[in-house]
């Protein structure tokens, strides 16, 4: 005989993970939005918004953080890793413009395996600004971002990256750092650096 107490206690466990599991879903849309803003923010220099942005995705973090205290499995929930890879993108990249840094894991509260993607992703923004600022005529914009952008590059060049997905992103971090050099060649031919 099956002990149908204990098939009735997994069956709550199982339906409670998936409400539990629409919330974090639900809130890793929030975090994605506030943070996709923050980027758009940043680009149109309108630092306050990006910072407000910034905030409000990090008390959903929270939030979401105290449901995964209920089930430690929620934490793999797949859109809940995106948005906390595109707030890494976004806190990064508003350090980047403000404080000319970026922060480190650490600092955003992120693991590693968050982080490393959302900081590739952050390589396409700089290289947008890079581009928007040499239109403007801050042509040392794009020296300043390709140094970084390849100081970044050969640190991601000794991982050792297998077929993950972050593998994808750093390929695309090579033709970022192509685009700024191919730049910075049609600015230094236009006479517009040195």
């Amino acid at each position: 005989m099956i002990d149908k107490k204990s098939f009735a206690s997994m069956r709550e466990q199982v339906e409670r993970f998936d409400r539990l599991r629409e919330d974090v879903i639900k809130l890793s849309r929030d975090i994605l939005k506030l943070s996709k803003g923050a980027i758009y923010s940043v680009h149109r220099n309108e630092i306050k918004t990006a910072k407000q942005q910034l905030a409000d995705a990090k008390s959903v973090i929270k939030k979401i953080d105290s449901l995964i205290a209920k089930d430690v499995h929620l934490a793999a929930v797949g859109p809940y890793l995106e948005a906390l890879e595109e707030y890494v993108e976004a806190s990064c990249y508003l350090s980047f413009v403000v404080e000319k840094k970026i922060p480190m894991p650490k600092e955003l509260g992120v693991d590693v395996d968050t982080y490393l993607p959302g900081l590739c992703d952050l390589i396409g923004e700089i290289t947008r600004k890079a581009v928007n600022d040499s239109i403007k005529g801050d042509y040392q914009s794009a020296i300043h971002i390709r140094d970084i952008v390849s100081e970044i590059y050969a640190e991601f060049m000794l991982f050792d990256f297998r077929n993950i997905p972050v593998r994808r992103k750093f390929d695309s971090m090579k033709y970022s750092l192509e685009k700024l050099e191919n730049l910075i060649l049609e600015l230094k031919l236009k006479g517009k650096l040195q």
